[in-house]
């Protein structure tokens, strides 16, 4: 096969992934017939063709599995309606803050007219009952199709439950056991890591680095904390913590090593089964294993088809070259899972070692050992440059410091070490203490703040030219104008960021499921207003709003709103407040709040205070001080509600006020274009006293998908919509952002903007 057919192959499929709607199942049908065209087309024409062929082949191959797989869909009308069924655990069970979550494959529907996807992930929020992988169970199960929030710069969960083949979530309601254990191979081997984590557990017994000894074991990576995945991200050792290519290959070579060097004792042996081949055969069944084990990432799947393509080339005699190695690899990859390349590990991961190998080859010279190492590492950052600044906007320059000490100790000497701590549990505490040592030496490159280059997300032209610019610098010494390549990477490392002319705001209003989290913008102050909820091991704050603020170029907060004391406003500030001290704290909670450090600049919310940024006027309308006086009042009732008055228009920010409290505001100048609904649209507010008064053209919901408690409820919407105001719900719409300039208010929406097929 000719070479330059895989890379098109795999940027069709990355093409598709790309498209709002599916084209016809049947478009795969159309390739045999062009290629007997493109075969009878003569010379550069022919390959010109051939190369459209494959990369359209790519796009109608993931075309045809993206039908097959939405076609296994939990139907709209049976959302949030119980159904009975009979289903396996599939996989390990993963602990949650209330709870675990399970995933599940459906082996049979009870409920009659009931239509249930074949795998599903839902939560049991019960103490007490166990689940193991393989256990048949009659569930009682409530379920809503796959449904996240989505938002710029953000993990997108939606598209990594396609990925994951999960096609609905949901909650148990009734669950009896059927039979201990369904005798499947997959079954069996998530039983067998469960026992492993169980084990090594017990041996750690709550140590902090325990959550990374079993992710570098099998491959589970539910016990590493948040600070300690901002840590790796910091330092650039991600891929250390997931069973990476790296230690697939470090543990396949040296079972093959001791298998060959045991093989060879005997030299008879040899007459039958050459050493090599043996060496080969055990470092596949190895590299299998492990993969298996670990629960067959990306990063494993490239790894063992990458030593299998190798294997056979060595047991063969052939020599297919490592480009050749490294793309059949990445196409074997998309063939069997054409979602792989929605996976920023599927890019970092093959794009890693493209790098090494480019670095590798071209080389004048034989430099010595410590300065091709630190070569290699420069490179690589540099390499990866454009992927880690397009995916996270950040940049840890601290990587080939922290990769040239974690590699060695961790790679290459604390992951054997965890994986013979499964049989000789004293090891796991030796290969603990090593880790730790090392997560000590590499914390302190992590507190440097000049180590970790932050930005605005790039535009991906600048991605391209900065592409070019880094082959250029990685040509050997002496080629010409070589440092001219840098130049290429500026307009990577400068992006152009946008901010309102004075007088004019920008506004959004970000998806952060069941809360609210605002962020205005004046032309060079920035307000964040509520901060969204916590999530089960995590928040907004850390998940949405910082990546957020990060993507835009705010790497500063002049000043922040916590609206009043309820967890869905404040549950991210905890996360904002660690990262970015804003220069000031207006809030409406108890003085003992412990949000409320004494460093922090905290000023009690009260009607009448006011501020101006830019040419835009900011004024508190409530609560007044009676209500901040009187212990009595609720606390929605308490809530700091905002007008804000630009040239191109006002915007009203009411937070979680309820029917009494909008009473008496009807003495205040409350008309503005855009309104944030009370209570995310519960039935206790928007009385239509207070949305005549208000009057807007454009109604902001945030609230979660299907909550629980039903907001928005559908007579509050129909207040509005009989005024005429436009209605735009994150759980509808996703995040919404809203810009005002000399013609008037503009307002997109992230379902809208970045729409694939899956949302």
């Amino acid at each position: 096969m000719p070479l330059f057919l895989l890379p098109a192959f795999i940027l069709g499929a990355a093409l598709l992934q790309q498209q709002a709607q599916l084209w016809p199942a049947g478009t795969l049908l159309a390739v045999p017939p062009l290629l007997l065209l493109a075969g009878a087309l003569p010379g550069t024409l022919r390959t010109a063709a051939l190369m459209v062929l494959a990369l359209f082949f790519g796009f109608g191959w993931a075309n045809l599995h993206a039908h097959w797989r939405m076609a296994d869909e939990l139907p709209p009308e049976w959302e949030g309606r119980d159904i009975r069924v009979t289903a396996v655990v599939a996989e390990l069970p993963q602990p949650q803050a209330r709870g675990q979550r399970l995933r599940l494959d459906i082996e049979q529907v009870h409920t009659p007219a009931a239509r249930v996807p074949s795998r599903v992930q839902v939560s049991d929020y019960r103490d007490g009952r166990v689940y193991l992988p393989g256990q048949r169970w009659q569930m009682l199960l409530r379920l809503k199709r796959p449904h996240a929030t989505l938002n710029p710069h953000s993990f997108d969960a939606e598209s990594w439950m396609l990925q994951q083949n999960i096609r609905a979530t949901g909650q148990i309601r009734q669950a009896r056991l059927l039979q201990e254990q369904v005798w499947l191979p997959a079954y069996l081997i998530e039983r067998l890591r469960l026992r492993l984590r169980q084990h090594m557990l017990a041996t750690l017994q709550q140590r902090p680095w325990a959550g990374l000894v079993i992710a570098l074991s099998i491959g589970d990576q539910s016990g590493i904390s948040q600070a300690q995945w901002q840590l790796f991200a910091r330092t650039g050792l991600t891929h250390l913590v997931s069973i990476s290519g790296l230690h697939v290959t470090l543990v396949a070579g040296l079972v093959a090593l001791l298998a060959g060097r045991l093989w060879q004792r005997r030299p008879q042996r040899l007459l039958w089964l050459p050493k090599r081949r043996l060496m080969l055969i055990c470092a596949a069944l190895t590299a299998l294993l492990y993969a298996l084990l670990a629960g067959f990432s990306i990063p494993t799947r490239r790894t063992l088809y990458m030593l299998a393509i190798a294997g056979w080339a060595l047991w063969s005699g052939r020599n297919p070259g490592v480009w050749r190695v490294l793309l059949l690899a990445a196409a074997g990859v998309v063939l069997l899972d054409p979602w792989a390349v929605l996976s920023s590990g599927f890019w970092l991961s093959f794009g890693a070692v493209a790098c090494l190998l480019w670095a590798s080859q071209y080389r004048l010279g034989k430099p010595g050992w410590l300065q091709h190492w630190l070569w290699l590492q420069w490179l690589l950052l540099l390499g990866m440059a454009p992927a880690l600044l397009y995916l996270f906007q950040q940049l840890p320059l601290a990587a080939p410091l922290a990769n040239a000490l974690a590699i060695p100790l961790i790679g290459s000497i604390a992951t054997p070490l965890c994986l013979l701590g499964m049989i000789v549990p004293p090891l796991l505490l030796l290969a603990h203490g090593l880790i730790d040592v090392s997560m000590m030496l590499v914390g302190w490159l992590a507190d440097w703040p000049a180590m970790n280059w932050q930005q605005a997300a790039p535009q991906a032209w600048s991605l391209i030219l900065a592409g070019i610019g880094i082959i250029w610098l990685s040509l050997p010494r002496g080629w010409p104008l070589r440092s001219l390549g840098a130049l290429l990477l500026l307009p990577m490392l400068l992006p152009a960021i946008q901010r309102p002319e004075p007088g004019q705001l920008h506004m959004t209003m970000l998806d952060v499921g069941q809360g609210t989290a605002l962020v205005l913008q004046t032309a060079q102050h920035n307000l964040l207003y509520d901060s969204g909820p916590g999530f089960a091991g995590t928040d907004s704050g850390s998940r949405i709003i910082l990546p957020w603020l990060r993507g835009e170029g705010i790497g500063q907060l002049h000043g922040m709103v916590l609206s009043h004391d309820d967890g869905d406003h404040t549950g991210g500030a905890g996360s904002i407040l660690q990262n970015i001290h804003p220069h000031w704290l207006l809030h409406s909670l108890p003085h003992t709040h412990p949000l409320l450090q004494p460093k922090l600049n905290s000023i009690s919310c009260v009607a009448g205070q006011g501020w101006h940024w830019d040419g835009v006027a900011f004024r508190v309308l409530w609560p007044d001080r009676a209500t901040v006086a009187n212990p009595a009042v609720k606390d929605n009732d308490r809530s700091c509600v905002i007008r804000v008055d630009a040239a191109c228009g006002s915007v009203l920010l009411s937070a979680d006020v309820e029917r009494s409290s909008e009473l008496q505001l009807l003495t205040q100048p409350l008309k503005a274009d855009i309104l944030l609904v009370p209570h995310h649209g519960s039935k206790t507010s928007s009385s239509r006293p207070f949305i005549e008064a208000v009057a807007p053209s454009v109604a902001l919901v945030s609230a979660g998908y299907r909550n629980r408690f039903g907001h928005p409820r559908a007579d509050v919407l129909q207040r509005y919509q009989e005024r005429g105001t436009q209605i735009i719900r994150s759980d509808m719409d996703g995040a919404v952002a809203l810009r005002c300039d000399s013609s008037g208010w503009h307002s997109t929406t992230q379902r809208a903007m970045a729409r694939r097929y899956w949302h």
